[in-house]
């Protein structure tokens, strides 16, 4: 007797858990050749709210810990990616036609992004930031911090590698995020989420939305409880239009032709605000 063939339908990961769309809409996910793979939830205006919402919730919690203990949840997610390294390798190599070396290869580098940026937690500040000369009896330092919730239309190929390569960077500060994964292979976006879930990151710092980035990148451009727009996986869509909407509520926004070829602190940095104070030199 045969085994029958049980089709997945993924759902969104927002604040934490896995919801359906709102809308209930799912697409079809299909190999390189057109096969079927699964179906994924084609998210809504209704969820990307909702995970701004969950975004703007977590904001206090994770900017608030230390570098240190960023870190270190950042390097959990390292580990528990490379436990599921197989899987993770069968997904893209199934989504997207690579060989088992280009796959394997993908997530051996997506899981040394993370590691980079978590060495970074606790030392950008020392970067970024500066005692500044000033005259007279003050002490002057400017320090950075996290700019708050960042949305992210993550670039559609290296699913895995993109996706990890833009995430990352924007919670080294203590940013919370709202990424639209890779519509055409999701599965790795997908399975990043149960990575998320299990490990030490806290509900609604990573909100992973599935479905058309065409349909949910304006409603997210224009959100006014969205602080900052990193364009990565734009370059197909109208994002000078995007840029004005996000300007409109006074984002920063990062475009796409900056690219995510290689990790950088500059990266890190562009997500954070800087707070100067002016202290009076006392005497002892």
């Amino acid at each position: 007797m045969s085994h029958l063939t049980v089709p997945k339908t993924f759902k969104l990961y927002i604040g934490g858990k896995f919801p359906r769309s709102e809308s209930g809409r799912v697409y079809e996910v299909v190999t390189a050749k057109g096969d079927f793979l699964a179906n994924a939830a084609k998210a809504s205006r209704k969820d990307a709210r909702d995970a701004v919402v969950a975004a703007r919730s977590a904001v206090s919690g994770w900017s608030g810990a230390t570098g240190y203990n960023r870190g270190q949840v950042l390097y959990r997610i390292a580990e528990l990616l490379e436990g599921r390294r197989a899987q993770f390798v069968d997904e893209i190599r199934r989504s997207e036609g690579a060989s088992e070396s280009a796959a394997s290869a993908q997530v051996d580098a997506a899981i040394d992004v993370w590691v980079w940026y978590a060495g970074w937690a606790d030392k950008y500040v020392q970067v970024a930031g500066n005692g500044n000369p000033v005259s007279g009896p003050y002490f002057n330092v400017s320090t950075p911090e996290a700019t708050g919730v960042v949305a992210i239309i993550a670039p559609q190929a290296p699913s895995l590698l993109g996706l990890v390569s833009v995430v990352a960077p924007a919670l080294v500060s203590g940013n919370t995020v709202v990424v639209i994964a890779s519509e055409t292979s999701p599965l790795s976006a997908i399975t990043l989420g149960e990575v998320l879930a299990t490990s030490d990151v806290p509900g609604g710092v990573v909100n992973i939305l599935t479905g058309s980035a065409a349909e949910i990148a304006p409603w997210l451009a224009s959100h006014a409880d969205v602080n900052a727009l990193d364009l990565a996986g734009a370059s197909d869509l109208d994002w000078v239009d995007l840029q004005i909407a996000a300007a409109e509520t006074l984002k920063r926004v990062l475009p796409p032709e900056v690219g995510v070829a290689s990790p950088s602190v500059e990266r890190v940095t562009f997500f954070t605000e800087t707070k100067t104070v002016w202290h009076t030199k006392g005497l002892i």
